[in-house]
């Protein structure tokens, strides 16, 4: 299979001290230590509940867990900043206890909650506002030498339903995507991953235009992060609930694979694990170098 070899992605990922191949798409599994996250089942509140998912996650082929401790969803409950790290630190360590290979990415978009969860043995920082609701999200990255999902939001969780208005939401997000990069590499930020952010400031019509030219960000040279599971875009569209959007997720993962996204992060790992197995056989392995 002949494939375009003009751009090439960064296909390697460094996270605490394993190289991981990016070239072969990844499962991220996510685990909510929340009590009122938009899909319930994906709510893991104790210890015991998160260590059996992470169990299930890793069992059914999850490369990462992103464990978040802050509902990101529309309209959600705004909490301390100590909350947060009381409710999702022990959860960390429990799994770096349990599963030390696991690779953890933490949901936050506050600097001293990365913190403490990186120090607890979490190995990633995933940020839904691109550091722009933490001005010191960017420099503790930097100094933690760690890797860094760089999502494109507008405005809080609170305040985004409000601030789902482009002219071209493409442009907007490539622009924003190239100039938070820029800060990211003058900061000695090695590995970043791009996050297009469907739902987050974006109305479904927006989410689906961003998946039609997903594979354009591509010039960008960086591996994207595809996050759509049960979303409204996916219910909404087809008229039914979360807990019925299974089916609906994993055709549009299928579709983001296909437009190149290098992981998925998903509730259902199982489902997900499966689509990227279908996607290979029918792709091929990957080119060396690619």
């Amino acid at each position: 299979m002949v494939k375009d070899t003009f751009f090439r992605k960064k296909v390697t990922l460094n996270a605490g001290g394993k190289l991981i191949d990016l070239s072969s798409p990844k499962v991220m599994g996510i685990i909510n230590i929340t009590p009122d996250s938009f899909f319930a089942d994906s709510r893991k509140p104790s210890i015991d509940e998160a260590l059996l998912q992470a169990q299930k996650m890793l069992t059914d082929g999850a490369t990462f867990l992103d464990i978040g401790a802050y509902s990101s969803r529309p309209g959600a409950v705004d909490i301390s900043a100590q909350e947060e790290t009381d409710r999702l630190l022990p959860v960390v360590e429990a799994i770096a206890a349990q599963f030390p290979e696991a690779i953890m990415s933490i949901d936050t978009f506050r600097a001293g909650v990365a913190e403490s969860a990186i120090n607890g043995g979490a190995h990633i920082i995933n940020d839904i506002s691109g550091g722009t609701l933490d001005i010191d999200m960017f420099t503790t990255v930097a100094r933690l030498n760690v890797p860094y999902i760089l999502m494109h939001m507008k405005g809080t969780p609170q305040t985004m339903n409000q601030m789902a208005d482009y002219d071209d939401v493409f442009g907007e997000v490539f622009d924003y995507f190239v100039s938070k990069y820029s800060e990211l590499k003058r900061l000695g930020v090695h590995d970043v991953i791009l996050d297009p952010g469907f739902g987050f400031a974006k109305k479904a019509e927006h989410s689906y235009a961003l998946m039609s030219r997903m594979n354009e960000f591509d010039l960008l040279g960086l591996p994207i992060l595809t996050g759509i599971s049960r979303k409204r875009m996916v219910y909404g569209l087809l008229g039914n609930t979360a807990e019925e959007a299974l089916n609906g997720t994993t055709v549009l993962n299928t579709i983001a694979l296909m437009k190149g996204t290098s992981i998925l992060r998903v509730h259902d790992v199982k489902e997900a694990v499966e689509a990227v197995r279908i996607w290979e056989a029918v792709e091929g392995p990957p080119e060396a170098g690619q």
